[in-house]
């Protein structure tokens, strides 16, 4: 069983930065970002892999935001800048435990994050 608890949310002009962080309780083999706003599915927006060495980002956050890892910390880090204000959503962090393929099984509370124009 892995906790997932993010911070970091809160509300920004468009074209400022917020850094959230997810600390996890327990090992991961993979740890990402996903987000949603009302009215929308929810979208991964950025994924990391243990040890930091791959990462992979969705093409609305490619360029702006930053996904990248604290082994020592267990934690994850989402830095974004440039924000617009179609960033504003619910920030999730979720965990994957299953080596050897990513699939999220566990998930935060949910962190909000809003970006006025």
């Amino acid at each position: 069983q892995v906790h997932l608890v993010e911070s970091g949310g809160g509300s920004v002009q468009a074209g400022g930065s917020l850094r959230l962080s997810c600390v996890a309780s327990g090992n991961t083999y993979c740890m990402g970002w996903l987000r949603q706003a009302p009215g929308k599915e929810r979208e991964g927006i950025a994924t990391i892999f243990l040890g930091g060495s791959r990462a992979f980002y969705a093409d609305s956050v490619k360029g702006r935001f930053t996904i990248s890892q604290d082994n020592a910390k267990n934690t994850v880090y989402l830095q974004m800048n440039s924000l617009k204000p179609e960033d504003t959503a619910n920030y999730y962090c979720a965990a994957g435990t299953r080596p050897g393929v990513c699939v999220y099984n566990f998930w935060g509370q949910g962190t909000q994050v809003t970006v006025s124009s």
